[in-house]
């Protein structure tokens, strides 16, 4: 007799315990039908009622409803105990924070950035427990190997790991055990997740490969290891998986959104708005229809960029560059007012997303400001980082930089660099205690400078001005440098414009910053003078200042800070000049892969498209 699979429909031998067709666990739901006849025969020879039989199930359920009731109440009484414990313990932990704050060892903030940090840790965590719990059963039905105990226990330890939020010690584990079945290609795919999330493509691609070996047309396989390529610049090898993923797939929503970013970073405009369009229909996510806009806009075609853009700011008003290039569309339009209006939104949000980090840049080594020099091993990673920071790969370059930071923990150069990998990952939390570690070491008026300012940008990318002023005015007492100094009025001035509460002082900032500053800097606090004047609603001077300072040293801030200035003083065709060098600025193919990995980050989003597909 043959067992039918309750999720596939595929037949069975009767004592298998999981399909062999999708590896799901085999439930049986009833016995034989002959057998069932006989019984029933046999209870109407002894007269047996059929009245009695309903009361008997009655009964039995009854039973069953009660047992259940008062599970139930035994678990609502233990939940209240939960809760009340719970209160308890958030009580004991906030008395503890209000005495340490209260004697000055840790401040509010503090104590909420890193229990935010720590619950994010812990939340990741939990995601991949759920992950691995949901394709354990698969797992381990795969395995046909001769050591399966030694397997299990892997398996096991893992679990138990996990359970203990050491998600480190899990995959070691499971790397342990998948070197004991090579062909689990369940086992592989989620190794393969984990290194790509954590910004290790390369370990990554070695798994997904596996994966591949054994399923050819595996999906994650076939997407995750296209994305890969493409970020590698292996474009022929990315195009050919995903071509075939989009083929095996065609109504997924990630291997045509990633075919589609790939094409446009290879410039191929009107293949990849045919494969974003899909994308876009299936699922109509803010990352897509950016790309898509994107896209239209490079193409010429402006009205439906401008109707994509718009449905990108509406779904998600938080999205800058969405904001930004569509003032450039209605500038194209020559719709003036709606075109500054459309700056302004992005440049409300460009504090959150960190928009001025030109200065931390100079300072940290990129742009020809010494650092002390590091050595051996810890300058191949330090290079290796600078590399994937460059392209986008912020996870990657704070791996790198980690391991570096192991081998050398107290070398500054390697600590500001870390710092700059966490604002481009958007990890300004842990810059505080970074920070905090140079400037304990006495560094001299370059470094601590450096250290200040990259501290100032992190609070300004989480909106804390006024906090980043009071590390402004502590930069003024401890450094006596103009260098240092310079660095100071600088970064107060650009936090008072941006909080519009105070322009006067920052005027004056600003302008002794300019004073202070050696010709080497000019070009900031120039830009921050420019900045100020445009606030004080001075356009023409903040005009000519912008452009000074960008004659000086352009970047993409002051040049778009220029482009605004001009609109509002009526200089239409040199704003839309402006606007478009900042855009020609921006590597278009890298821009596109940095969208696509964005998206392919987002764990949750990718296993509600598998789990969809499996559905299917």
């Amino acid at each position: 007799m043959s067992l039918l699979c309750q999720v596939c429909g595929a037949a069975n031998h009767s004592e298998a315990e999981h399909c062999r067709r999708c590896h799901a666990k085999l439930l049986v739901v009833s016995g034989p039908e002959a057998a069932e006849e006989e019984s029933y025969e046999e209870g109407r020879e002894e007269g047996f009622s059929f009245d009695e039989h309903l009361l008997e199930r009655i009964s039995v359920l009854e039973e069953a409803v009660k047992r259940t009731t008062d599970a139930v109440r035994q678990l609502l009484s233990a939940l209240r105990k939960q809760e009340r414990n719970l209160l308890i313990n958030y009580a004991g932990l906030e008395t503890a924070r209000e005495l340490l704050e209260g004697k000055g060892l840790v401040s509010r903030e503090e104590w909420g950035e890193l229990w935010s940090a720590r619950m994010d840790q812990q939340l990741l965590a939990l995601e991949k427990r759920d992950r691995f719990l949901a394709g354990k059963e698969r797992i381990v039905a795969l395995y046909s190997g001769a050591h399966r105990k030694e397997f299990l226990e892997f398996l096991e330890d893992a679990e138990y790991a996990l359970f203990g939020l050491d998600v480190s010690a899990a995959v070691n584990s499971l790397e342990n055990a998948f070197y004991l079945d090579l062909a689990n290609y369940e086992l592989a795919c989620f190794l393969g997740e984990f290194y790509f999330n954590e910004g290790e493509p390369e370990r990554a691609l070695g798994y997904f490969q596996r994966v591949l070996a054994v399923m050819p047309e595996h999906y994650e396989g076939l997407v995750f290891s296209g994305v890969i390529h493409h970020e590698r610049g292996e474009m022929a090898e990315a195009e050919k998986l995903l071509k075939r993923a989009v083929a095996r797939y065609p109504e997924s929503f990630l291997p045509n959104f990633s075919l589609g970013a790939a094409s446009a970073g290879m410039g191929q405009l009107a293949r990849a708005v045919r494969y974003l369009e899909a994308a876009v229909a299936i699922d109509p996510v803010p990352q897509a229809q950016f790309l898509l806009g994107r896209c239209y806009f490079e193409m010429g075609k402006v009205g439906p960029a401008i109707r994509a853009l718009k449905e990108v700011v509406r779904r998600d008003p938080a999205h800058e560059e969405a904001h930004d290039l569509l003032g450039v569309a209605f500038l194209e339009r020559g719709w003036t007012q709606k075109a500054l209006a459309s700056f302004r939104a992005a440049q409300r949000l460009a504090p959150a997303k960190m928009r001025y980090q030109d200065l931390v840049r100079y300072l940290s080594g990129q742009r020809g400001a010494p650092l002390p020099e590091v050595a051996g091993e810890a300058k191949k990673l330090l290079t290796e980082a600078e590399q994937h920071l460059a392209q986008g790969r912020t996870k990657r370059a704070l791996a790198l930089l980690k391991r570096g930071l192991e081998l050398e923990p107290d070398h500054p150069t390697l600590l500001i660099s870390y710092a700059v990998a966490c604002l481009a990952a958007n990890r300004g939390q842990e810059i505080e205690a970074v920070a905090q570690k140079v400037l304990d070491a006495n560094p001299d008026e370059m470094l601590k400078a450096t250290a200040y300012a990259t501290w100032i940008a992190a609070l300004r990318s989480q909106g804390k001005l006024r906090e980043g002023n009071r590390l402004g005015k502590r930069l003024l007492e401890e450094g006596s440098s103009p260098f240092a100094r310079t660095i100071a009025f600088y970064e107060m001035a650009y936090n008072l414009a941006e909080m519009e509460e105070d322009l006067d002082s920052a005027l004056e900032f600003a302008e002794r910053s300019l004073a202070l500053a050696p010709e080497e800097l000019r070009a900031f606090p120039m830009a921050a003078l420019g900045w100020v004047h445009y606030k004080r609603r001075d356009y023409q001077r903040a005009v000519n200042l912008l452009t000074e300072a960008s004659e000086l040293g352009p970047s993409p801030t002051t040049l778009t800070h220029l482009g605004m200035a001009l609109l509002a003083s009526g200089q239409d065709e040199a704003a839309r000049k402006v606007l478009s060098q900042v855009r020609g600025a921006a590597a278009r193919g890298q821009v596109l892969a940095e969208r696509m990995m964005d998206v392919m980050k987002d764990s949750g989003r990718l296993l509600e498209r598998v789990r969809r597909h499996q559905k299917k």
